[in-house]
């Protein structure tokens, strides 16, 4: 992996675990100790998001369609509830989602803190500055 990828990877997790500190912030069912639970749980929804949610978005595709696009937080809902009961299974990590609902509001906020960050900040044009790329 070059250098320059490895630099928009690490730019992107830590937005990623921005916005999953805002959703914990504003969501009253979502619980964290620390920013190490932040991170760790940011890192298992960057890996779900890149691994699972691709195959769950295709399996469900008639349903997101039927419901225009809405289902998607569903499974975002869903990949958040499994980041949070993946880092529940490590010691010391304390990252709770309590019930579907704070989940869903809790994906939603992410999905729109996300998009607004990808607004203003793009991480392959910072990565290749940093890396003296051109």
């Amino acid at each position: 992996m070059s250098s320059e990828r490895a630099i928009s990877l690490a730019i992107r997790w830590l937005l990623l675990s921005f916005a999953v500190w805002v959703a914990a912030e504003l969501v009253e069912g979502i619980r964290y100790d620390g920013w190490d639970s932040i991170f760790v749980v940011a890192l298992v929804l960057g890996l779900l998001n890149l691994y699972i949610r691709p195959l769950l978005s295709l399996l469900t595709l008639p349903l997101t369609i039927l419901t225009l696009g809405f289902f998607l937080l569903v499974i975002n809902a869903a990949l958040l509830g499994l980041a949070s009961w993946i880092a529940g299974v490590f010691s010391g990590i304390e990252f709770h989602v309590d019930d579907f609902w704070a989940a869903l509001l809790g994906a939603l906020v992410i999905s729109v803190v996300g998009m607004l960050i990808g607004l203003f900040v793009k991480p392959d044009r910072i990565a290749r500055d940093l890396s003296g790329g051109v």
